[in-house]
C-alpha cells in the first residue's frame, strides 16, 4: 500500500511503534486481539485451515480462567494438538500480552521446542474493550478484530486496538442489515481514525477463507522472508 501524506510528506506508519528484533529464520508472530465475541477464534481457525498445508504453524491463546479458545481449535482439528497451546492469565488478558508477557514467552518457547521449525505463530487474546494491545516484545504485527453487531459507532470510538493495530478487521458484515449498522460509515470512520493503516471488512459466514485477512498475512510472511534474506546477505558481506 503506498504511503499517504501528512503535511505534504509521505508517511507509511512503519516507525509508529517499536518493532521486535527478529532473528533471521525465526517464526513471525502475529497477535490477534479484540473484544469478546468479535470472532477472533473463528478467524484464527480460518487462517489455520488455509495455511496449515503450506507452512509450519502454531497457535497460542490467552483466556482468564479457561482454555476454551484452544479447546475450540483442537475440537475443530484446525491443527494437530501439539501445535495449539493456551495461557490461563488469571486476570485481564491485557496484562499477559502487554505488561508482563513472561507466560506467553514461555509458552512460545515450548511450542518452538515441540514443533521445530515454525514459520508462523498466531497469538490470540480477548479483552472486554477496545484497549487490548500487544507488547512489541511479544509480537511482530497485530490484528484487531471488532464486529458489526457492536454498532457502526465502534470504529470512531478509536482506542489503541482500533487506531494503531497493523490491520483492523471489521467482522460479521453479513449482520449489518439485522442490527442497523452502516458499513460505509464504519469503513469511513475507520479510515479517518487509522490514518492510512489497513482495514478489512469481512464475513466468515460468506467467506470462510477470510480472503482479505489471509492475503494480508501472506504479505507479512513475504516481508519477513525478505528481511531475513537481507539480513543474511548483510552478514555474509561483513
Amino acid at each position: 500500500m503506498p504511503p499517504h501524506l501528512i503535511d505534504g510528506e509521505p508517511h507509511d506508519h512503519s516507525h509508529d511503534r517499536p518493532k521486535r528484533e527478529r532473528t533471521p529464520g525465526e517464526a513471525l508472530r502475529i497477535g490477534i486481539g479484540g473484544p469478546v465475541g468479535s470472532g477472533k477464534t473463528a478467524l484464527v481457525a480460518a487462517l489455520c485451515r488455509q495455511l496449515r498445508d503450506e507452512l509450519s504453524l502454531a497457535v497460542l491463546t490467552n483466556d482468564i480462567y479457561t482454555t476454551e479458545d484452544a479447546d475450540f481449535l483442537r475440537q475443530h482439528a484446525v491443527l494437530p494438538d501439539e501445535r495449539i497451546s493456551a495461557v490461563q492469565t488469571g486476570g485481564c488478558p491485557h496484562t499477559a500480552i502487554r505488561d508482563d508477557i513472561t507466560a506467553n514467552l514461555d509458552a512460545i518457547d515450548d511450542l518452538i521446542a515441540v514443533n521445530p521449525p515454525l514459520d508462523l505463530i498466531l497469538i490470540e487474546s480477548g479483552g472486554d474493550n477496545l484497549t487490548a494491545t500487544f507488547s512489541s516484545g511479544l509480537i511482530d504485527v497485530q490484528i484487531f478484530v471488532i464486529d458489526v453487531a457492536g454498532g457502526d459507532k465502534v470504529p470512531r470510538k478509536g482506542g489503541p486496538g482500533v487506531t494503531f493495530s497493523d490491520l483492523l478487521v471489521i467482522n460479521k458484515t453479513d449482520l449489518a442489515p439485522l442490527v442497523g449498522a452502516d458499513l460505509d460509515v464504519m469503513a469511513r470512520d475507520a479510515a479517518k481514525v487509522r490514518e492510512g493503516r489497513r482495514t478489512a471488512l469481512i464475513s466468515l459466514t460468506e467467506d470462510p477463507a477470510a480472503t482479505a485477512v489471509l492475503a494480508w498475512v501472506r504479505e507479512q510472511l513475504r516481508a519477513s522472508a525478505e528481511q531475513d534474506g537481507s539480513a543474511t546477505e548483510s552478514a555474509v558481506a561483513h
